[in-house]
């Protein structure tokens, strides 16, 4: 028998877009004649069987393009790749969600997939019930699922509200119950998007030690997609990168963890914008970018070791209580550092758009790379907006000597520099 489980071979995936066309002026003639041509383009549509699109323009978007690879049996692989790069396409082909345009798929086993919070589950029924109904859409017998079901609901840790209709779960008991059904039915290749970041801490931790077990002890195979470029590291052992639509290196997943990380801080200059990237856009609180500058206050993502340099987030909110913070990790995902503040209440419920910046002393960090993570929240009550790695950086060795910089890193050996007070400041617009 063959030891590999998954076969993609020239994987190719397009929409169509339509595009409204704007026009200064338009006459009672314009309008009516172009109804017509898009009500008779809409009917040849129908008529051929294709995908109607609205629109008076229509362009051709290639989401995935002549995407190849296999997968061996018991592989953990993660997929990595900015917004938009195809990621969530791939999965969703695989999960035989919707076809491909061109190309061919070969999976040798059952496939389980959470590809969105909620997926599979129907709101009006109790968490019981759609543990069920989910584990039958995922093609398991009545006795295989009873067989489970307590294994499930410990993991999900929802027994109080298993009787409850799931319209009233929160998002991230959606997920927690979701994810226990979907490892627990021993699927043979296990299918998981980045819906894990909608969990809390912890949960991500145990859902990671499940497929973390699921492939090493099971000899199951999975496929993570995950902005998480640590849990990428720890859990997989190989990675497939995507970038516009198309297979940029497919190998090791440091290695190729490393070309991503590289090219996305040489793109990114120092910068990153999250109005569109925002995986959590709460009413009360959205970040809008965060940067890095050197002690010139230049956006840079290169920054000398014997200077301290700035990070500064940009942000809008309209409530009380809102504690805000960053923290550093290393390439391999150990925590350097992390800082926080509380915010100055608004003075009314209108948005407040508002910057911080925090200096980081010279020395603090030696030479390497590092990753801000970035989050906002209401103390044990809600999270507002959480970015995970959001925006890579490097610290390089200017070539002045480090003796006469010795504070931080004698304060770091001690273990004391994690309680630094570093100095905020806050500007409101």
């Amino acid at each position: 028998m063959t030891d590999t489980i998954v076969t993609v071979e020239n994987l190719s995936k397009s929409y169509l877009v339509g595009h409204q066309s704007r026009e200064t002026y338009t006459a009672l003639r314009d309008v009516i004649a172009r109804g017509a041509r898009n009500f008779a383009r809409k009917s040849l549509d129908f008529a051929c069987g294709r995908q109607i699109v609205q629109g008076d323009e229509v362009e051709e978007f290639w989401a995935l393009r002549d995407v190849s690879f296999e997968i061996k049996r018991g592989e953990v692989v993660g997929i990595i790749g900015r917004n938009g790069a195809g990621k969530s396409t791939l999965l969703k082909l695989l999960s035989r969600i919707t076809e491909p345009t061109s190309g061919r798929i070969q999976l040798r086993g059952r496939v389980a997939s959470l590809l969105e919070v909620g997926t599979g589950f129907h709101p009006e029924l109790t968490g019981r019930e759609n543990v069920f109904l989910n584990g039958a859409i995922l093609g398991m017998g009545r006795k295989e699922i009873a067989r489970k079901f307590d294994e499930i609901v410990a993991f999900a840790e929802v027994e109080r509200f298993l009787d409850t209709p799931v319209k009233r779960y929160s998002s991230g008991m959606y997920v927690r119950l979701a994810f226990a059904v979907a490892a627990h039915l021993e699927p043979e290749i296990l299918v998981v998007d980045e819906v894990l970041a909608v969990g809390d801490t912890e949960f991500q931790k145990k859902c990671l030690g499940k497929m973390d077990e699921v492939s090493r002890r099971e000899g199951r195979t999975v496929l993570f997609v995950s902005h998480n470029m640590s849990a990428i590291n720890s859990l997989c052992t190989k990675a497939i990168y995507l970038d516009l639509g198309r297979l940029q290196e497919l190998g090791d997943a440091k290695a190729v963890v490393s070309k991503y990380l590289t090219r996305a801080r040489t793109e990114s200059d120092g910068e990153r914008s999250l109005l569109q990237e925002a995986r959590c856009k709460h009413q009360n609180f959205v970040f809008t970018s965060v940067s890095t500058l050197d002690h010139n206050r230049n956006v840079s993502s290169r920054l000398e070791v014997t200077h301290p340099f700035y990070i500064r987030m940009r942000y809008e909110y309209k409530t009380s209580g809102i504690e805000m913070g960053f923290r550093i990790e290393t390439f391999d995902g150990v925590a350097v550092f992390s800082n926080g503040r509380f915010l100055p209440d608004p003075d009314s419920y209108g948005d407040l758009k508002a910057q911080s910046e925090v200096e980081i002393p010279a020395m603090f960090l030696m030479p390497g790379q590092y990753f801000i993570t970035v989050s906002a929240h209401t103390p044990f009550v809600e999270v507002y907006d959480h970015h995970e790695q959001v925006l890579g950086f490097e610290i390089v060795d200017n070539g002045t000597p480090y003796a006469k910089y010795t504070k931080y890193v004698n304060y770091r050996q001690m273990g004391i520099v994690m309680m630094l007070d570093l100095p905020w400041k806050t500007t409101l617009d």
